[in-house]
């Protein structure tokens, strides 16, 4: 028997899209998007966040997620397409998240910053 994949994908896409749209219209009318170094370095801290288990688990979700949707958003944004932006783009839309996959994905990131990642 054959599965699609579209009946996962489509909700996890459109639950980006909207979050995307939910970090533009939240910036002030004119301001310019962060720079991509400040928006590496929010990226870790909610990596860090995760991994320190800083606040409940939904908010963890939502830090981690709004923080992949940002830098995804920044790789975007400045044409940058190294390992780092791909690990953002693939991670951004994965639902539901996962503590074990928001742990996996939190470590990668730091990684990839070149922040110490500490014991699993």
């Amino acid at each position: 028997m054959k599965t699609s994949i579209r009946p996962r994908i489509v909700p996890a896409l459109s639950a980006a899209f909207g979050a995307a749209v939910a970090v533009w219209l939240s910036l002030p009318a004119g301001a310019a998007p962060p720079p991509h170094t400040e928006v590496v370095a929010s990226t870790g801290s909610a990596a860090r966040a995760v991994l320190d288990r800083a606040g409940a688990e939904s908010c963890l979700r939502g830090k981690l997620t709004n923080a992949l949707l940002g830098l995804s958003s920044s790789c975007e944004r400045e044409g940058r397409r190294d390992a780092l932006c791909a690990l953002a783009d693939r991670a951004a839309v994965v639902t539901p998240m996962t503590l074990a996959f928001m742990d996996d994905t939190s470590r990668a990131l730091l990684q990839l910053i070149g922040q110490p990642v500490g014991p699993p």
